[in-house]
Order: structure tokens, then C-alpha cells, then sequence
């Protein structure tokens, strides 16, 4: 693969993952911050591998469309339709900076997204009123969002961690939700499980969440970026618990066809890494971290955790 090929790649993968919504600059300053979490965080190994997060990211939306509630929220508020790619920026930015920028950026970037919750409450069509700043909802989009990111980074991130490590993980993004809002926020691996056994009987589908996932399965610009699509949505699938992927009707595929599946995201992760490592995101936040302040910010959020050496490539 040429240079000149992985350039474009890349402009791409950044264009349609971020677009404008991230300055680098919002993770340079003030030097020696560590943000939220410190690069030996679990935080930092699992959201800085590219394809975990994007086959997860996609399972977590699709485990979302299984709550009325949360759907209707979507439904009735979001420009998904009209905006994909802008959502899609929107949210990836606000993940960066709150897993990799320093506190300041990142408190930012909460109270703007609390802000946003304040105005988006309505009534779902079973006529059950929502909002979306509701602690019990915020913790169900949480929980799946990073039981999703965690799949990702075991099934695709190399050296999976260890169950010590996923546990220190849920504490560490408990965090974020917290200060989002959240409440009894589960914090390790074990309490995860009894979470959404609890939420179970809370969840089906409904149109409006069907039509999110047959949206999601149609995107993609050109037969290149709608194959890759496929082969991330396919990975997302197999991320999804068996009940998940049966309530979405999403076929599970028997043991080739997986193994294939498999292989498939295999091998795109690959093309990602050449063309798109080392992370511009990664990279700036490592050296910003690594730069001595001028004096220390006061932290408003516990110390960033550590717990040994991130890995330079995952």
C-alpha cells in the first residue's frame, strides 16, 4: 500500500469520524494535564484501539434501539436522518476529548452535552413521558456504550485484558457518567451482568429502533466505504449478547461464516493501523501529558488512575 494511498485513507477515516468537531488543539492545553483518566488508564488502552471502538461503537448503538425510551429521544430530537456523518462527529469528538483531553476540555464537553439533556424530553408513542437527563435512561446508554467498547477492544484490541483490568475499566468510565448524570452506576464486570439482567425486562424492540438499525445497515458513500461498513456492522453483531442480536433480528452466523466475519475485520483493522496510526489524537495527548506545567490545575474529578504501561500500538 502506497504512502500516497494511506494518506487518503486516512483523510477519509478523519473526515467521516470527526470531521471539524475536534480541534487537536483542545488536547494540548495546559501541558501535564492528564485529563479524566492519565495514559496508564484502562480508559486510554481500550478507546485508543481504532477498530474495537468502531465495531463497538456501532454494536452500542444498536443495543441503545432496544430501550423505547432512549429510542424515542432519538426519534423525536436527533438529526440522524438529515446529518449522519455530524452526529457521528458530534459524538466521536465529545469520546476524545473526554477520554484523552485534559480536565478542562473535558468539563466542558459534560456540561455541554448535560445542557443538550436539559432540553430533550418529550412522550414515546407507548405515552410514557422521557428525558433524557432521567439518571436511570443516561445510566442505560452508558452501560452500553461501554460494555460495547470493552467487546470491541477483547475481540479485536490484541492482548485482551484481564478481568482485573475490565473491572478497572467500569470504574474508571464510571466517571464520566457520574458527572453526566448517572446514578448506581455499575462498576465492574459482575455488576454489568446484574445490570442488565435487572433492565431485561425494560427492553424490546420497537419501529422507531428498527428503523435506526435499517438505517445503520444502508450507510455508506461508494461500493469501498459500504463494504467496509459491512464488514464493521458484521463485527458489531457478533459484539452484541445473544438476546440483543435475536430482539434486532440481526442473524448470528454459524461457525465459516463467523470465523470469516472474523477474519474479514481482521484484516480491515490491519488497513486502519497503516493508514491511520499513529494517532494524531493519541499522539498529541501522550505529548501533552509528557510536557511539564506551568503550575497544576486544580481537579475538580478524582486523580487520573494508574495501572501500568499503555501499549504503544494496540
Amino acid at each position: 500500500m502506497g504512502s500516497g494511498l494511506a494518506e487518503r485513507i486516512r483523510a477519509r477515516v478523519d473526515g467521516t469520524v470527526y470531521g471539524d468537531s475536534l480541534q487537536l488543539s483542545r488536547l494540548q492545553q495546559p501541558a501535564g494535564d492528564p485529563g479524566l483518566f492519565g495514559p496508564d488508564s484502562m480508559v486510554w488502552r481500550v478507546h485508543s484501539n481504532m477498530l474495537g471502538m468502531f465495531t463497538g461503537g456501532l454494536a452500542a448503538l444498536l443495543m441503545q434501539t432496544l430501550h423505547p425510551l432512549a429510542v424515542a429521544g432519538v426519534d423525536q430530537h436527533s438529526v440522524y436522518r438529515q446529518d449522519p456523518v455530524g452526529r457521528l462527529n458530534r459524538t466521536a469528538g465529545f469520546i476524545a476529548v473526554t477520554s484523552f483531553g485534559p480536565r478542562c476540555e473535558a468539563r466542558a464537553a459534560l456540561a455541554r452535552v448535560r445542557r443538550r439533556h436539559d432540553q430533550v424530553r418529550g412522550t414515546a408513542p407507548d405515552g410514557r413521558p422521557y428525558a433524557a437527563g432521567d439518571p436511570a435512561l443516561l445510566t442505560w446508554v452508558h452501560v452500553a456504550e461501554t460494555s460495547c467498547f470493552l467487546a470491541g477492544y477483547q475481540a479485536y484490541g490484541g492482548h485482551q485484558l484481564t478481568a482485573a483490568q475490565c473491572d478497572r475499566y467500569f470504574r474508571e468510565t464510571a466517571i464520566r457518567a457520574e458527572h453526566l448524570g448517572s446514578t448506581a452506576v455499575p462498576a465492574s464486570e459482575t455488576a454489568v451482568r446484574s445490570y442488565l439482567a435487572s433492565v431485561h425486562s425494560e427492553l424490546a424492540p420497537c419501529d422507531a429502533g428498527l428503523a435506526i438499525v435499517g438505517f445503520l445497515r444502508g450507510l455508506g458513500e461508494g461500493p469501498l466505504e459500504r463494504a467496509a461498513l459491512r464488514i464493521i456492522m458484521n463485527g458489531a453483531g457478533a459484539l452484541l449478547p445473544v438476546w440483543a442480536a435475536q430482539q434486532l433480528n440481526l442473524d448470528r452466523p454459524g461457525p465459516a461464516l463467523g470465523l470469516l466475519h472474523r477474519a474479514a475485520a481482521h484484516a480491515l483493522g490491519a488497513v486502519l493501523r497503516y493508514a491511520c496510526e499513529p494517532s494524531p489524537i493519541l499522539e498529541t495527548a501522550r505529548t501533552s501529558v509528557s510536557t511539564p506545567p506551568a503550575h497544576v490545575d486544580s481537579p475538580q474529578f478524582p486523580r487520573p488512575l494508574r495501572h501500568g504501561p499503555i501499549p504503544s500500538r494496540t
